[in-house]
């Protein structure tokens, strides 16, 4: 089968692998009709990422059909179209049963930090991902969901990450009615987190981030203001002066690892990798943020050291909540959204692309070339066939 594979930093290529087979009885075997390209791909592409080794299949974030069945498979039959969180979860232990599918006990065990992924290197359990003609998927009765027949397979697609994590995002900030929030990046995480909180009772969103075609997307997706931090000579005071010297209540760091705007983060954390990447924007979010708020991290870190401002923290009073997405736990009420038009997903879509040509598709992403925003990768048997009808259009949301 065709899969993206690692070959080195800023190097992966399509190319052919052997196909998975079912190595438990518990396993589905997939066949993948659409894949995107994550801002935490970009991680492993610069070779930011612990234990990513030559040949690795990347890819959290996919749909497909159901080829083949396990044994002990139940919930899922031959022919159903199925979205797959990025989580691998077990449903069985401790965390899993607190529905906190991101920190599942048994899928990764030799960790002490990091739950398992598809796709994201051996530091997350060393499975294969979907970026893909086929992916194994284990714990088949547990993790996938059959696509509803009446939503659309690219707000499915996002339905595995990207609309978990952003809502997620809002959640863990606690966000009041009339609260302001702030949300550093303007990826499609920090993009979706946005909208999110209008959905929470945010009162005012305002996004910050380093590229204006980014900025713009931000303000006519997510009806946010923004902030170009390159033109800020100080971030916390900029935003403190913008909420009347109080600072937001609640702030989001959805860049994680590889922020810029801070060279000295910027050279120690990614240049050096003395330190698990630039810390830069999980810096503003604790000092942007007024006494006593609330700081949501959902950008990724590594595992190891990072420079953080732990006593403003505590002196603050701030209250810090982070995670991975529990997708599985967000789909039922998420689904219902996206039906009712208050999120439409496929919007921050802005290219389509064959898998063939996933090399271009993440220097493209890496670059911020041609106004991306999302890639969607369409593998050579998806077929038109196994395309959900779209949707009607639902009326125009107002969000504030």
């Amino acid at each position: 089968m065709l899969a993206t594979t690692y070959r080195r930093p800023y190097r992966v290529r399509a190319a052919q692998v052997p196909d998975p087979v079912l190595e438990h009885p518990d396993d589905a075997i997939v066949r993948v009709t659409r894949a995107c390209i994550c801002g935490s791909d970009l991680h492993l592409y610069h070779g930011l990422v612990p234990d990513t080794r030559v040949g690795s299949i990347f890819g959290h974030e996919f749909t497909g059909i159901v080829e083949e069945v396990g044994a002990n498979v139940r919930n899922l039959q031959v022919g159903d179209h199925v979205l797959v969180p990025f989580n691998v979860f077990c449903g069985t232990c401790a965390s899993c049963s607190r529905e906190l599918y991101g920190n599942c006990e048994n899928v990764n065990p030799e960790a002490t930090a990091v739950g398992g992924a598809y796709g994201y290197s051996h530091t997350a359990g060393g499975y294969d991902g979907g970026q893909a003609e086929y992916v194994r998927v284990p714990f088949a009765d547990i993790g996938p969901t059959v696509i509803p027949p009446d939503i659309h397979i690219e707000d499915a697609v996002l339905l595995t990450d990207v609309v978990p994590t952003g809502y997620q995002a809002a959640e863990m900030g606690d966000i009041h009615e009339n609260d302001t929030v702030v949300v550093f990046g303007a990826g499609p995480i920090g993009l979706m987190a946005a909208r999110c909180a209008w959905l929470m009772g945010a009162g005012r969103v305002i996004v910050v981030d380093q590229y204006d075609y980014r900025l713009e997307f931000a303000r006519r997706f997510a009806q946010a203001e923004t902030v170009n931090f390159r033109e800020v000579k100080d971030m916390a005071v900029h935003l403190k002066k913008m909420t009347g010297w109080r600072g937001a209540d609640v702030c989001i760091d959805a860049v994680g690892c590889e922020a810029d705007g801070n060279l000295v983060q910027t050279l120690v954390g990614v240049k050096m990798k003395l330190q698990a990447g630039a810390a830069t924007a999980l810096h503003w979010a604790i000092n942007s943020a007024r006494r006593g708020g609330n700081v949501s991290i959902v950008g990724v870190y590594g595992p190891t050291f990072n420079a953080v401002p732990i006593g403003s923290a505590m002196n603050k009073g701030l209250t810090l909540r982070m995670n991975q997405a529990s997708v599985k736990r967000h789909l039922p009420h998420l689904i219902e959204h996206v039906r009712a038009g208050r999120l439409r997903p496929r919007e921050l879509i802005t290219h389509r692309v064959p898998l063939e040509e996933v090399d271009e598709a993440y220097h493209r992403f890496s670059a911020k070339e041609d106004g991306c925003i999302k890639t969607v990768l369409v593998p050579p048997r998806a077929g038109r066939a196994d395309v959900a009808p779209a949707a009607s259009s639902p009326a125009p949301v107002q969000l504030h």
